[in-house]
């Protein structure tokens, strides 16, 4: 069915074409994509630190509609005694059904984790699985959020489903990005196919063909920085800075575009039936980063309205 647009959103989608076509690179003014979704996307972040309280105290100004996590949600091991203290005591309002003692969790679900390596240490995972409630097997699974679905996969050796690109789980992905009818289909997990980080670096088991597959874009932690990849015909993003440590950077990659280990921060991303931007900011609410994909097809066998003088 073809959508009428007004004179007013019209101008709109002009000036934001103008706008975006005009931003230099790497750092870009942040785009609000008009009419979509607002989220959150944070990594290594669960250890009750102060960094940790300030990016949540910024996700919480932005009053965003979900939040994504890239793993490490509980350091250092897992465990259930400390699973609270290191999520709810500072996303509580986003996690339903929440049992924890730092107040009312959300009607619905808004929190939406990858699991990390310090996840595994305790039980099999079994306190992260136990604290959450999420589709699919809690492990790997898709949720749709407006015009985005996530794909969060577990990137982490001890997965029962494997993690190389012909596992039970890559292949799972695979049926998932085909079927999917969503404008933008983003892959979420812990451990970085791409990164220039001089503590971990790039984890190779984990260059799965996502873009071939159908993919938006990949977002991992893992490595304690913020950077920005290109790779088969994708942007890559490794945002790790959620409050734990930081860590030093290597040699850039010939993927890498833009890289930060200043601070820690968040990123926040608007995304629309007609564009999606990524932006990181620092924790004192500074823009470091952004980055913005439009949908051609947005614009295609759509009926406007005339300008009426």
């Amino acid at each position: 069915m073809n959508h009428l647009k007004t004179p007013s959103q019209i101008i709109t989608l002009i000036t934001l074409l103008v706008s975006l076509a005009a931003l230099p690179a790497p750092t870009q003014a942040a785009i609000a994509c008009p009419g979509g979704v607002q989220f959150a996307v944070i990594g290594d972040y669960g250890d009750a630190s102060q960094a940790e309280a300030d990016v949540a105290t910024l996700i919480d100004s932005w009053n965003v509609d979900f939040i994504l996590t890239l793993g490490d949600n509980n350091y250092n091991d897992g465990a259930a005694t400390t699973i609270d203290a290191n999520i709810g005591q500072f996303y509580h309002a986003y996690i339903a059904p929440y049992t924890g003692g730092y107040g009312a969790g959300a009607a619905t679900n808004r929190f939406f984790p990858a699991l990390g390596n310090h996840d595994w240490n305790t039980n099999n995972a079994q306190p992260y699985l136990d604290y959450f409630t999420l589709p699919g097997n809690e492990r790997y699974y898709t949720v749709t959020q407006g015009s985005v679905q996530i794909f969060v996969i577990d990137s982490d050796p001890h997965e029962p489903d494997g993690r190389t690109a012909t596992s039970t789980q890559a292949q799972w992905l695979q049926t998932q990005l085909a079927a999917s009818t969503a404008t933008w289909k983003l892959v979420t997990m812990h451990h970085p196919p791409y990164s220039s980080s001089s503590i971990h670096g790039s984890d190779e088991t984990m260059q799965w063909p996502y873009a071939a597959w159908g993919a938006t874009a990949v977002l991992a932690g893992h490595d304690h920085t913020y950077e920005r990849l290109w790779a088969e015909g994708i942007p890559y993003f490794v945002n790790g800075l959620g409050g734990r440590s930081i860590y030093g950077l290597g040699a850039p990659l010939p993927q890498s575009i833009f890289r930060y280990n200043n601070d820690y921060g968040a990123m926040r991303v608007f995304a629309s039936d007609f564009c999606i931007n990524y932006a990181f900011y620092n924790r004192s609410g500074a823009l470091i980063d952004s980055y913005s994909q439009i949908n051609p097809a947005y614009l295609t066998n759509k009926t406007f309205l005339p300008f009426i003088q």
